[in-house]
């Protein structure tokens, strides 16, 4: 008889449990169930089916006990009820009966104090290589004594077919029961949702116990230092955290507690559309045996992908164990930050590529979160869109966000560290007028902020939102440096500049009951 591993408590009753199998293993499962291919240098490609992306409003929490006064209940955290989680638990729980199930048993945080012991439980191999890849994986040691403290069940081959009766949005469901201690996810194959679904239950518990949690990638220079990048997916952290000149920490979810920044995973998960070795070297090598592309297009003879197809969707991904990069830190951790920067994709093309906030402004747009939503990245999005999500991350974010605002107030202050805001997005002109800040450049400034020539820099201050904006950089043209500059007419920048702080001053109404002293840092005119 199959050992079970503690799967009845849950009420499963799978055929077989295959319970941590090694990346070999699971991608031979992988092949033989027909569930991917092999591909280039070795690397498993696999289709997520009909969504290729997040169903952010299609995650609820149950409305019982301390969640009930503790959750941000809203459009982001839905509440659902006892008897609806349990109807949806006992669809997903009856699709295990009498069939093979993938287990990974692991962690989420590379701080021993505060790592959470998961599980998750799947019925696909590829699904579990892929948990496999992005969290902690346990030592034979530890794997023995492995008591989960969180259990994700993954069944997303069945819907919610009945899904108006039970009010919810649609036939997908990811839902949550804290007290419990277990997610349930149904109706969706992509990958990401098992991961953001661990990252909303650290987000919901490491506040609560003084640490802050943040969606941002880290990583640590030479001496010792750590700098933080702050954004959505799409503005740059993975790709600019991945820097060979640099350890990498994390690229994604890190938590900040007083013995300093520790990594959430155990792996990176990073978008690939446009990806080339030139550009992006680290993710390029990254992708070999244990990598798993998701989502890409590639030739059927030769398997070879070809990054730039987005016939399939804009967000093609790749995951893989955070070894894959040459020069990541194990364990993933690093000390206490002087840097930390928000990175934003300005749409409107209005912001400058670089600029120096003041701890009020840092506050500021920590809370505005203002990026743009990047094509594919969720269920219909088919272009970017300007967007404010606060704490760059508000989909993910179980609390109230000034919770994790004022924890990064006390934490930047108590360890001196100083915030920049650096623009991804467009120059010359909005998005469709102007093109896209070249890599390079972006590279070039986020170097300028980490070995400190930037403040030896001459700054003005923008005329708009009133931070300091460097006059000059080494390795930037200048005139790139002022984006009124690279318009073919002022005006029509002055207009949309305006147009922009508008958007921000409406925005930040949201958080003026509770954070009403942080406005005085907004824009200026």
């Amino acid at each position: 008889m199959s050992e079970t591993f503690g799967l009845e408590t849950f009420g499963l009753k799978p055929a077989k449990v295959h319970r941590n199998l090694p990346v070999e293993k699971l991608v031979e499962h992988t092949l033989v169930n027909g569930e991917g291919v092999l591909g280039m240098n070795g690397a498993t490609m696999c289709r997520t089916g009909k969504f290729t992306g997040r169903s952010p409003k299609d995650k609820y929490f149950v409305d019982e006990g301390d969640a009930s006064t503790n959750i941000w209940w809203g459009d982001i955290n839905q509440k659902i009820s006892e008897e609806t989680f349990d109807k949806l638990f006992a669809k997903v729980t009856a699709h295990f009966d009498g069939v093979d199930a993938y287990v990974f048993d692991g962690f989420a945080g590379a701080d021993d104090d505060f790592r959470l012991p998961m599980r998750v439980v799947t019925r696909k191999a590829w699904h579990a290589h892929f948990v496999n890849n992005m969290f902690i994986r346990p030592t034979a040691e530890e794997l023995a004594d492995h008591t989960p403290k969180f259990t994700v069940i993954n069944a997303c081959d069945i819907t919610a077919e009945d899904y108006e009766e039970l009010g919810l949005r649609s036939e997908v469901f990811v839902a949550f029961h804290l007290s419990r201690g277990v997610a349930v996810i149904g109706g969706t194959m992509y990958a990401g949702e098992m991961k953001k679904g661990i990252f909303s239950v650290m987000n919901y518990r490491l506040p609560l116990a003084g640490v802050l949690s943040m969606h941002c990638s880290a990583n640590m220079g030479e001496n010792g230092e750590t700098a933080l990048f702050f954004g959505l997916s799409g503005t740059g952290k993975t790709t600019l955290s991945a820097d060979p000149n640099r350890k990498l920490i994390g690229d994604d979810e890190h938590g900040w507690s007083a013995n300093g920044i520790f990594n959430f995973e155990g792996g990176c998960y990073a978008k690939c559309i446009d990806l080339s070795q030139k550009n992006e070297p680290d993710i390029w090598n990254a992708i070999r045996f244990g990598a798993l592309l998701e989502n890409v297009v590639y030739d059927e003879e030769t398997r070879q992908v070809d990054f730039k197809d987005k016939s399939i969707t804009e967000n093609t991904r790749v995951s893989y164990p955070i070894d894959h990069i040459d020069n990541a830190i194990e364990p993933s951790k690093g000390g206490h930050p002087k840097t930390i920067i928000f990175l934003t994709c300005d749409a409107f093309g209005v912001l400058p590529p670089v600029s120096r906030l003041t701890p009020g402004q840092a506050m500021y747009h920590f809370l505005s979160g203002y990026t743009a939503k990047v094509a594919g990245t969720e269920r219909g999005v088919t272009e970017p869109t300007a967007t404010f999500s606060a704490c760059f991350g508000s989909p993910f974010l179980p609390l109230h966000p000034t919770k994790y605002a004022e924890l990064l107030g006390k934490k930047m202050e108590k360890y001196g560290a100083k915030a920049y805001l650096v623009n991804t997005g467009w120059t010359g002109g909005p998005y469709g007028v102007g093109h896209r800040i070249n890599l390079p450049d972006t590279r070039a400034i986020i170097t300028a902020i980490l070995n400190g020539n930037i403040e030896d820099a001459d700054f003005r201050e923008d005329a708009y939102f009133g931070f300091g904006v460097p006059t000059s950089l080494s390795g930037v043209d200048s005139k790139m440096l002022d984006p009124s500059a690279t318009w073919s007419n002022r005006d029509a920048y002055a207009e949309k500049a305006r147009h922009l702080v508008n958007l921000f001053r409406e925005n930040f109404k949201n958080f003026e009951e509770t954070s009403s002293n942080f406005s005085q840092y907004g824009p200026k005119s």
